[in-house]
């Protein structure tokens, strides 16, 4: 396992202020971004495509958003596809997936599941294309490789899970160590990962990751903040994969919050956005 130690010179507060101000509404998307939809899926979603290729060509990175289960913000979402389709040099698909409380898991979990299932049946390559999720995302991108592996589905060249919930006991010493800091809490995690799971086990896969068997997926970069409720969740979830014989890198951004890559959608974009889609370019370089 490689774990980086990312330092950059944006502070917690000045990306709390940056990422706070994005509630007055994202900055437009920029001119040349293709949201034509190449082929139907099975779940609604949003297309962004930066790349100047077809899916076919590319892969796609299939773009797992945050909010706690239960919420989306289809205008932020379609921004933030555009920049890692930029970053990626592939078209990238935001899944839409049914929401908590009214739709527990597994709901989100088999679309996913059916949305990557689809992009193979439409000639996408399997190596070449990216499951990258966010916060809740994130967990549903790890809980949808233990399914396709079971399946016996060929699985994705890559994974990229930000800040994700990993381990649904929430028992990572992180969770407490911020003492309020961080723009979630247990408080908050309780809430959201209860009305998720709505009664089912929070010991088990695949819908708490990191109690399933992890080998034979694929090479992973875990990102996360450096003082974020989540850390140890990442970290414990890499160790896990890597003692597995999972290829993973682990990026922590020194003194950053949860789900501070959101620090891309600004304009103009902060320095540690900047350096989010700088990393991801270059471990993805050798899937182009």
């Amino acid at each position: 396992m490689t774990i980086n130690r990312v330092t950059v010179p944006d502070t917690f507060d000045t990306v709390l202020s940056a990422l706070t101000g994005l509630s007055a509404g994202p900055p437009p998307l920029p001119a040349g971004t293709d949201t034509t939809e190449p082929f139907a899926l099975p779940v609604p979603g949003r297309w962004a495509n930066a790349s100047d290729r077809t899916p076919q060509e590319a892969g796609v990175v299939l773009y797992v958003h945050g909010g706690g289960f239960e919420q989306c913000n289809p205008e932020l979402e379609r921004l933030m596809a555009h920049h890692l389709s930029r970053a990626t040099g592939r078209p990238v698909f935001d899944v839409d997936y049914s929401l908590a409380p009214a739709h527990p898991f597994p709901v989100a979990h088999d679309e996913v599941v059916a949305v990557y299932r689809a992009l193979l049946a439409e000639g996408v390559p399997a190596g070449r294309t990216v499951l990258f999720g966010e916060s809740a995302g994130a967990t549903i991108a790890l809980e949808t490789l233990l399914t396709l592996r079971a399946e016996g589905v060929p699985l994705p060249g890559a994974v990229v899970p930000v800040s994700a919930i990993t381990d649904f006991t929430l028992t990572s010493p992180s969770i407490d160590a911020p003492a309020g800091r961080d723009v979630i809490g247990r408080e908050v995690l309780e809430r959201i990962v209860g009305r998720y799971l709505n009664g089912r086990p929070n010991d088990r896969a695949p819908q708490s990751p990191i109690h399933g068997a992890l080998a034979g997926l694929p090479r992973m970069l875990l990102v996360a903040g450096g003082d974020e409720v989540l850390l140890d969740d990442s970290r414990r979830y890499a160790e896990a994969a890597a003692e597995a014989g999972v290829e993973v890198t682990l990026d922590v951004y020194e003194g950053m919050p949860h789900a501070f890559h959101i620090a891309v959608l600004p304009d103009p974009q902060l320095p540690v956005g900047a350096v989010f889609l700088e990393r991801l370019s270059a471990w993805l370089e050798k899937d182009r």
